[in-house]
């Protein structure tokens, strides 16, 4: 899934939001270098990632588009799912996506200091754009498939990838819709079982430090 996805599943934790959103700058196993609920979110994001790419309604609309885009098509398929779900996101949030977006945006400049280089760097032009609510859009949409192609040096093509969009848009969107609902789920229970692990963990750690106290008192 894109950015709005993750943004949207991380829950009610600021620091959890945060971590889902930075989790691509984070290597292997330097998660651990944050705090807990930072930790958390980069986990549930990498689950998220995880369930998407193995899920049937996913590969059905990346088998739509492999021909053209080859592997890049789950890359695009995250973003076409960004935008159904920025289009119908009354459907899913009462909060209006443009104050959501704002919000959000202010999270990010608030905790700006822990965020890792590859996200301080693609801040601004975020912000700047409003890449978020723009997602909303098909002009939206072309403008980021087109940044992503000029990563790429224009191998992937996927600034063309607005065609299928247009010409598949229906079947995009109920694959999307019926995908989306199984994802919330997803996440939510994850998010549960990934909080009680890292509680207990947690109060495990307190028992030993105590322990370890007392045993030092008593020499």
């Amino acid at each position: 899934m894109n950015y709005l996805a993750h943004i949207y599943l991380s829950g009610e934790s600021d620091l959890v939001t945060i971590g889902n959103f930075m989790a691509d700058g984070i290597k292997g196993k330097d998660y651990k270098k944050y705090p807990v609920e930072i930790q958390i979110g980069i986990l549930l994001h990498r689950h998220i990632d995880t369930f998407t790419d193995a899920h049937k309604t996913v590969r059905k609309s990346t088998k739509r588009l492999h021909k053209k885009y080859s592997h890049y098509s789950g890359v695009i398929v995250d973003i076409l799912y960004d935008h159904f779900l920025a289009k119908n996101w009354d459907n899913y949030c009462d909060i209006p996506l443009e104050e959501y977006c704002e919000n959000f945006y202010d999270l990010l400049e608030e905790h700006f200091d822990i965020l890792p280089e590859r996200t301080k760097r693609m801040m601004p032009y975020m912000i700047a754009d409003n890449w978020l609510v723009s997602y909303a859009s098909i002009d939206g949409i072309q403008k980021v498939l087109e940044g992503m192609n000029r990563r790429t040096k224009n191998r992937s093509k996927m600034n063309l990838a607005v065609n299928e969009l247009e010409d598949f848009y229906k079947e995009f969107e109920s694959e999307f819709t019926i995908f989306f609902d199984e994802l919330i789920q997803f996440s939510k229970d994850k998010l549960k079982i990934l909080s009680l692990v890292w509680k207990r963990l947690w109060n495990l750690m307190k028992i030993i430090r105590i322990t370890y106290k007392n045993e030092i008192m008593l020499f």
